[in-house]
């Protein structure tokens, strides 16, 4: 009887010491992927950087790492070199701007355009997002549509709303019109800088009479 309990007993501390090696695995794994992450963003923005400062030519490991602060070596075992990191280069985003919520009025524009703006200077900064659309690099263009695409159908959708319900023009070329709203935001940012808070207000002045002719 006593050689059975021992045996219970024996067999309970085996199953708790593997449930807590399991549990210490799992979290050791979950910090490992979250430091993982924290790494990938640091070599994500700090290439932003270069490239919306000194263009697509100084992007190279030791830059990267250099602004990074993280170790060449760790930033080699994820890419061979610099051109490998620009291909495989994602960029995160929270999203594209949701104007489901908006109508087709004027104010309803003006919150458009201000949501535009915003997404776009978090994503990677409105000055990156002007060095990327002005690149001929392959990598750089695949990582413009990453950022372009999805806002591009959410604001055709919005102007597409407008025009079922009469508020908008029906011929209004709305391609013409989203790249004319990011051409727009690009050079207040690149004349104005920090003051160009007001881009919407004033792009909404300009664009509301087309849409609405």
């Amino acid at each position: 009887m006593v050689d059975e309990e021992r045996d219970d007993i024996m067999a309970t501390i085996t199953a708790a010491d593997a449930t807590a090696g399991a549990t210490q695995a799992s979290g050791h794994a979950g910090r490992s992927a979250r430091t993982r992450s924290a790494t990938d963003r640091k070599i994500m923005q700090a290439t932003i950087d270069i490239l919306a400062s000194q263009g697509v030519g100084a992007v190279t490991i030791e830059e990267v790492a250099r602004r990074s602060g993280v170790a060449k070596t760790t930033i080699y075992r994820r890419y061979s070199n610099a051109d490998d990191l620009l291909h495989r280069m994602q960029i995160e985003t929270a999203g594209a701007p949701d104007f489901s919520d908006l109508a087709p009025t004027r104010d309803g524009l003006l919150r458009a355009l201000e949501r535009i703006a915003a997404n776009f200077d978090g994503t990677i900064g409105l000055k990156a997002v002007g060095v990327v659309l002005s690149s001929e690099d392959g990598h750089l263009q695949r990582m413009a549509g990453q950022i372009l695409d999805p806002a591009r159908r959410r604001f055709d959708d919005f102007v597409r709303r407008g025009q079922q319900a009469g508020a908008f023009a029906a011929d209004v070329d709305t391609s013409f019109l989203f790249a004319t709203i990011l051409g727009s935001m690009m050079a207040c940012t690149a004349l104005h800088g920090d003051d160009a808070g007001a881009w919407p207000s004033r792009m909404t002045a300009v664009l509301w009479p087309t849409l609405t002719a």
